[in-house]
């Protein structure tokens, strides 16, 4: 029986249709402990992972692992060329959360227009004070940096509000389905944030991408937009982003993840009141973590049953 270890949280599903393929050890907390992680690892014939577990080529060469599973679709964590010159496939969940992300990108915009957590509280203390009615979204223009699975389930939904949607992504044609099917309006990244009154990061964190949101950029928006990032910290600039609110570059910002999870502290960002932020949290609704253990689970019991997994990326990276 294949020996598989799982470091990190995963849904109950998956655990049980892991253990139809072996033994599994799961340790939620061992990825915090590296001499521990080694141990184990030259134990398994399997590692799934999430994102806090840094699977490198020193872990995996000399193990007898077969197959890595990534529980979610962010590989800043794995070496995938390491993993794809030892011959092992890394799979992931490609496609699980991407309602959930959706769904959250459009909370975060509602959050802005309606500020309905504010006017609860201005109520709840004793004023009723109607000129707080906010702005519709209906009408505004949401710009989708990265026309992925996530930016394409977004703009679905947010045309179906009633907004108009464009996207930056140099790997789409405008013969894409969502630009021809869609109404979504491929532009380059400046006519994007030049002309968004929301804008939405899903793209990779590379060494392209670090910083892509940079004080340049920052000043190219309106200053009545929000910037909302719910894909890696690193493609925002930090400090920039809290010079452009505080000095009225841009209206404000949702997010979801930080160049350092948890953020060290002090943090300027956490302070200000024109800031939501959530713990990288918009992936995980019980149904996307259901669907993510589920997609991830059976492809790693594909693998370890000398089959071929559904959703390998080690093969396809660059």
């Amino acid at each position: 029986m294949a020996e598989i270890l799982v470091t990190e949280f995963i849904d109950p599903i998956g655990l049980e249709i892991l253990e139809e393929a072996g033994t599994v050890r799961y340790d939620p907390h061992i990825w915090k402990d590296a001499a521990a992680l080694r141990t184990r690892v030259r134990e398994s014939d399997a590692l799934v992972v999430r994102n806090q577990t840094a699977v490198t080529y020193s872990l995996l060469a000399g193990s007898p692992v077969r197959v890595v599973g990534r529980l979610g679709v962010g590989l800043d964590n794995i070496d995938i060329g390491g993993a794809r010159s030892l011959g092992i496939p890394v799979v992931v969940a490609r496609g699980a959360n991407a309602i959930a992300v959706a769904e959250y990108v459009l909370a975060a915009c509602f959050h802005f227009s309606r500020q309905l957590a504010d006017v609860s509280q201005d109520t709840r203390e004793g004023h009723w004070n109607r000129t707080l009615g906010g702005f519709e979204l209906y009408g505004k223009t949401l710009g989708i940096v990265g026309l992925g699975d996530i930016g394409q389930r977004l703009a679905l939904r947010a045309r179906a509000l009633g907004m108009r949607v464009v996207a930056s992504d140099p790997a789409q044609l405008w013969t894409h389905w969502a630009a021809m099917d869609a109404n979504v309006e491929l532009r380059s990244m400046d006519d994007l944030l030049a002309s968004s009154d929301f804008v939405t990061l899903h793209t990779p964190l590379t060494a392209q991408t670090h910083h892509l949101m940079n004080a340049d950029r920052l000043r190219m928006m309106k200053p009545t937009a929000y910037l909302i990032n719910t894909a890696r910290g690193g493609i925002v600039d930090e400090k920039a982003l809290w010079e452009s609110i505080q000095t009225g570059i841009i209206a404000g910002a949702a997010l979801d993840v930080r160049q350092q999870e948890p953020p060290a502290q002090p943090d300027l960002l956490t302070d200000h009141p024109r800031v939501l932020l959530t713990p990288h949290i918009s992936g995980l609704t019980a149904e996307a973590q259901r669907r993510t253990a589920r997609m991830v689970a059976e492809d790693v019991v594909r693998v370890l049953q000398g089959q071929e997994p559904q959703a390998v990326v080690s093969r396809e990276a660059p």
